[in-house]
């Protein structure tokens, strides 16, 4: 279990990551980014979509849900109103994205990895501390699938971790709670690999605008805030040398 504390604008809020907490799933992480918590599962499955069966690469999705009281007012499941909310499509399909370009889909094989997020409890930062969490979850999986005799190496590219920033009050701001983000002048999600590369950003001024400097303020302070999670995802999944890219 790894911690870290913010103690400022540029700092994350308190980050703990908790490994194999589901018995049956073949990797699992229950990741806490201040008030939100989040329970990150993958199950490996021997299929592939049928647009890839027969093409030797496997594939990684995703599936997210708010569980009823993970916020103030109940929220009904899904499966009451017999359809998948847009807003949960959406971050389904950011999360399958982004731990997509973590992994190898050849050297993956015709395998089928689905990362489930079903957030308990959300107070801002929902689907960036999916994907943080769910690359532990996937990497455990990973690591089941080779001590099966799958691949002797794991099929990554390198490490993913997301994580949101903002402008609050004309201020930029790192991590931001549910009250910091519903007020917010701008909103960024930000999705990085570990080479420093960006994975993908999605931006809007929800209550006014940015300029290029801010963007650029917005996306450094990002980058800082996805390497110290990626120290932690490293930490919490002690990591061996010779299973590192």
């Amino acid at each position: 279990m790894i911690s870290s504390s913010r103690t400022q604008d540029n700092s994350l809020r308190p980050v703990t990551m908790k490994r194999n907490c589901i018995m049956h799933a073949e990797g699992s992480c229950l990741i806490s980014c201040g008030n939100t918590k989040v329970l990150c599962t993958a199950s490996v499955e021997d299929k592939v979509p049928p647009f890839l069966r027969g093409s030797g690469k496997g594939w990684v999705t995703a599936e997210y849900a708010l569980l009823p009281r993970s916020t103030a007012v109940r929220v009904p499941r899904d499966s009451v109103k017999g359809r998948i909310n847009g807003r949960s499509q959406e971050i389904q399909r950011l999360i399958g994205r982004s731990l997509r370009a973590a992994v190898d889909l050849e050297a993956l094989g015709e395998r089928c990895i689905t990362l489930d997020c079903d957030v308990l409890q959300a107070d801002g930062g929902t689907r960036t501390a999916s994907i943080t969490g769910a690359y532990v979850a996937l990497v455990d999986a990973l690591r089941w699938l080779r001590g099966t005799g799958a691949f002797e190496k794991l099929p990554l590219r390198s490490q993913v971790a997301a994580v949101s920033v903002g402008k609050v009050d004309g201020r930029l701001l790192l991590d931001l709670c549910y009250d910091e983000d519903s007020s917010a002048e701008v909103d960024f999600n930000v999705v990085m690999n570990g080479h420093g590369d960006f994975v993908e950003v999605q931006g809007t001024g929800e209550g006014g605008v940015f300029s290029r400097a801010e963007m650029n303020g917005m996306l450094d302070l990002a980058a800082s805030g996805i390497s110290e999670l990626m120290e932690a995802q490293w930490t919490t999944l002690d990591w061996h040398d010779e299973e590192a890219w």
